[in-house]
C-alpha cells in the first residue's frame, strides 16, 4: 500500500515536488462529518425511523381513519375488533383516534416547550458567560432558585392558577421551569469561547456586545444546544404527562397522552388495552428521542472517533 501510494503521488506530482489540489483530497466539513457519525449510530437512527413513523401517522392517519375523535356515539367500551382495534371508552369513543389526537397534542406541547426554554437559556447562559460580574451573578442566582423549586409541583400550581387547562398554558408553565440546564451548559460553553482568539478579533474589529453573542458564541456552541433542545422534548413529553395524569395539566377538549391515559387508567385490569394503547407511545416518544439525543450527542462530541472516509 505504500508503494502504490508512493507511486501515485509521483505521477501526480508537480515539478517542484508537491501535489496538485485536485491530487489531495477533499476536506470533509464539520457538519458533513456530525452527519456522517450520527448516520453510523445505529440506535439513533432506529429512534429516528420510529420517531418520524409515529409523527406521520399521528398527523396522516386521522386524515384517512374511519372514526373521528369527538365521535362518542359508539358502544361503551366496546371489546378491541376489526372496527375498533383497541376498543371504545366508557363514553363510546375510538380510542384509536383518541391516541392519535393526544400524540398531536402531547408532541406540539413537547416541541413549544424545547423551542422557549432553549431560547430562554441559550439567551440568558450566553450573556452571564460573556459579560460575567454582574450579570453572571444575576442569572446564576435565578437559575440556582428555579433549580430548587420542584417543577411538576410548581407547574401544577401555575398551571391551576392562571391557566384553564389549555395545552398553549400547560406549554408555557412547562418552559417557564424548563431553561435552566441549557442556561448553566450555555454560560460555561460561553465563558470559555470568550477566550478565543476569534472573539478578541471581534471586539478589535468594533463589534458590539449582542453582535459577537449572536453571531459569534451562539453558532459555535449549536451542538450543545441542539443535544439539549432534543432532549428537552422528551423531557416535556414526560412532565406533560405527569400534569395531566394528576388532572391539572390538558383539560377537555384539548387532549394529550397524560390525559387519554388518566381517562382509563381505572381500567387497567378489566380493559389493559385503553391503558396500554397510550402508554406505550408515550414511552416510545420518549425512549425514541432520548436515543436521538444520545446520538447527536456522540456525533458532536470531537473526542469521539472520527469517521473514516
Amino acid at each position: 500500500m505504500a508503494d502504490l501510494n508512493s507511486l501515485l503521488a509521483s505521477e501526480t506530482a508537480t515539478k517542484d515536488g508537491t501535489l496538485p489540489p485536485e491530487a489531495l483530497p477533499e476536506p470533509r466539513s464539520q457538519g458533513k462529518l456530525v452527519l456522517r457519525k450520527f448516520l453510523h449510530h445505529k440506535l439513533a437512527m432506529l429512534s429516528t425511523a420510529v420517531l418520524v413513523l409515529i409523527v406521520l401517522l399521528s398527523i396522516l392517519m386521522p386524515l384517512f381513519w374511519k372514526h373521528n375523535y369527538e365521535d362518542s356515539s359508539f358502544p361503551s367500551f366496546a371489546k378491541p375488533s376489526g372496527d375498533f382495534p383497541l376498543g371504545t371508552t366508557q363514553v363510546g369513543k375510538d380510542m384509536v383516534s383518541q391516541i392519535l389526537r393526544g400524540t398531536q397534542f402531547s408532541l406540539l406541547i413537547a416541541l413549544t416547550v424545547s423551542i422557549l426554554s432553549t431560547f430562554v437559556g441559550v439567551v440568558l447562559g450566553a450573556m452571564a458567560g460573556y459579560l460575567r460580574r454582574f450579570t453572571d451573578s444575576a442569572v446564576s442566582r435565578v437559575t440556582d432558585l428555579f433549580l430548587i423549586i420542584p417543577q411538576i409541583a410548581a407547574a401544577a400550581i401555575l398551571a391551576k392558577v392562571f391557566g384553564s387547562g389549555s395545552w398553549y398554558i400547560v406549554a408555557l408553565v412547562l418552559a417557564a421551569f424548563g431553561w435552566m440546564q441549557v442556561a448553566r451548559i450555555t454560560r460555561a460553553e460561553a465563558m470559555s469561547l470568550s477566550q478565543r482568539e476569534f472573539v478578541d478579533a471581534a471586539r478589535a474589529s468594533g463589534a458590539g456586545t449582542f453582535r459577537i453573542i449572536f453571531k459569534h458564541l451562539v453558532p459555535n456552541m449549536v451542538g450543545s444546544i441542539t443535544v439539549n433542545a432534543t432532549l428537552a422534548v422528551a423531557q416535556a413529553v414526560l412532565a406533560e404527562a405527569a400534569l395531566s395524569f394528576i388532572g391539572l395539566g390538558v383539560q377537555l377538549p384539548d387532549t394529550s397522552l397524560g390525559r387519554v391515559i388518566l381517562e382509563n387508567y381505572a381500567q387497567l385490569q378489566t380493559r389493559p388495552a385503553l391503558f396500554f394503547g397510550p402508554f406505550v407511545v408515550l414511552v416510545l416518544i420518549s425512549l425514541t428521542i432520548n436515543f436521538i439525543g444520545d446520538g447527536l450527542r456522540d456525533a458532536f462530541d470531537p473526542r469521539q472517533r472520527r469517521m473514516k472516509a
